[in-house]
C-alpha cells in the first residue's frame, strides 16, 4: 500500500501555508512566482509530450476513444450526479472541488507503471495517457467553464483568456520547440522533474495561503472531510468496475482491458493542481483538496489491483512466447558471462 512521498510534501506545504500564510507584498510576490511557475510547467509538459507517440496509437483508436470517454464523459457525469449529496455529505465548495476532479485528464506515468505491473498493453497505456493530456489542456478548462460556471471562480472572457495565456500558449510553445530541446529535456528529466514538483509546491502554498487569509478553511470540518473521502472511494470503485467490465463488454482482450482500467480510472495531480490555481483563484485551496485525496487513494487501490492482476493465469500464447524466448535469453546470458569472465 504505497504512500506517495510527494503527498507528504504537499501536506507539509499546506501546513506551512496554515502557519505562515503569505500576506501583503509577500502574497503578491508569491502570486507572481506561481503564475510564472504554472506557465513554465506547461511549457515543460509540451516539450516532454511526444505528439508522434500519441498519433502512432491511432491504429488502436477504439481503446483511446474508450479511455477518453471514461475520463471526460463518464467521470463528469458521475460528478454531476454527486450534486445530490450536497449538503448532507458535502458542502458546496467541496462539491465544486469534487466536480473539478472529475474533469482533470488522466495520468501518464502511474498508468504505465500499473499497466506494466499487471502485464497489460503498455504501449496502449502510453498512448492513452498522452492523448488524455493533449485533450485535457483544452477540454478541462472548457468543461469547467460549462459545468462549474460562476461558482468555480467567476468564469468570463477575461478568465478564459488567462487560461489560454497561462496554460495553452506555454504548452504549444513547448510542443513547437520540442524538436530542438526535446533531447535536452530527456537527458535532464530527473532535474526537471524536481523543478516540476517544486513549482507545484509553490502553487499549492500560494493557493492555500489565499484560502487561509480569506478564512475559507472554516467551512471544512473533520466530518465533512470524512464524507468527502467516502464519496471519493465510491467514485473510484465505480470507475474501476466500469472500466474493467465495460472493456469486456466492448470486446477488448485482457491486456487492453488492463490499460483501459488504469488509464481510464485515474486523474492527474500534476495537471490538475496548476489548472485549479488558474481556474479557481482564491478558492483554489478547497478545489484541489479532493484531487489530492483522490490521488493518494487511486495509488493505493491500483497498486493492490495491479499486483493481483500480475498473478492472473498466463494465456497459452503468452506462455509459448515466454518459452520461445527462454533458450535465446539463456544463450545471451551465457555469452555475457563468458565475456565478463574473459
Amino acid at each position: 500500500m504505497p504512500v506517495d512521498p510527494y503527498i507528504l510534501l504537499l501536506l507539509g506545504t499546506v501546513g506551512l501555508a496554515a502557519l505562515v500564510p503569505a500576506r501583503g507584498t509577500s502574497a503578491d510576490v508569491a502570486s507572481g512566482a506561481s503564475t510564472a511557475a504554472i506557465a513554465f510547467l506547461f511549457f515543460l509538459y509540451g516539450a516532454r509530450l511526444s505528439t508522434r507517440e500519441a498519433l502512432d496509437g491511432l491504429k488502436h483508436w477504439r481503446l483511446h476513444v474508450t479511455v477518453l470517454a471514461c475520463t471526460f464523459v463518464i467521470f463528469p457525469l458521475l460528478g454531476l450526479a454527486a450534486r445530490g449529496l450536497v449538503p448532507v455529505f458535502l458542502t458546496n465548495p467541496l462539491y465544486q472541488g469534487l466536480l473539478f476532479l472529475t474533469l482533470v485528464p488522466s495520468t501518464i506515468q502511474s498508468s504505465i507503471a500499473f499497466t506494466s505491473m499487471a502485464r497489460g498493453n503498455v504501449p496502449a497505456a502510453i498512448c492513452a495517457g498522452s492523448f488524455s493530456s493533449l485533450v485535457g489542456i483544452v477540454v478541462t478548462p472548457l468543461l469547467a467553464a460549462a459545468l462549474l460556471g460562476s461558482s468555480g471562480g467567476g468564469f468570463s472572457a477575461g478568465s478564459l483568456l488567462e487560461i489560454v495565456l497561462q496554460l495553452l500558449v506555454p504548452f504549444l510553445a513547448g510542443q513547437l520547440t520540442r524538436r530542438w530541446i526535446g533531447a535536452f529535456v530527456t537527458r535532464h528529466k530527473k532535474v526537471l522533474g524536481l523543478v516540476d514538483r517544486g513549482s507545484i509546491l509553490l502553487v499549492v502554498y500560494t493557493a492555500f495561503s489565499e484560502g487561509m487569509v480569506q478564512g475559507i478553511w472554516h467551512q471544512v470540518s473533520p466530518l465533512r472531510l470524512g464524507g468527502l473521502m467516502v464519496v471519493e472511494a465510491v467514485l473510484l470503485a465505480l470507475m474501476l468496475t466500469l472500466t474493467w467490465y465495460g472493456g469486456k463488454v466492448l470486446g477488448f482482450d485482457r491486456e487492453d482491458r488492463v490499460a483501459i482500467q488504469f488509464a481510464g480510472s485515474k486523474k492527474s495531480l500534476a495537471s490538475g493542481l496548476p489548472m485549479a490555481s488558474v481556474l479557481f483563484g482564491a478558492h483554489a485551496s478547497l478545489a484541489v483538496l479532493p484531487l489530492m485525496l483522490f490521488h493518494q487513494m487511486q495509488l493505493m487501490v491500483c497498486a493492490v489491483i495491479a499486483k493481483r492482476r500480475s498473478q492472473d493465469p498466463v494465456r497459452a500464447e503468452e506462455a509459448a512466447a515466454v518459452n520461445a524466448a527462454g533458450p535465446a535469453s539463456a544463450s545471451r546470458t551465457a555469452v555475457g558471462t563468458a565475456t565478463r569472465s574473459g
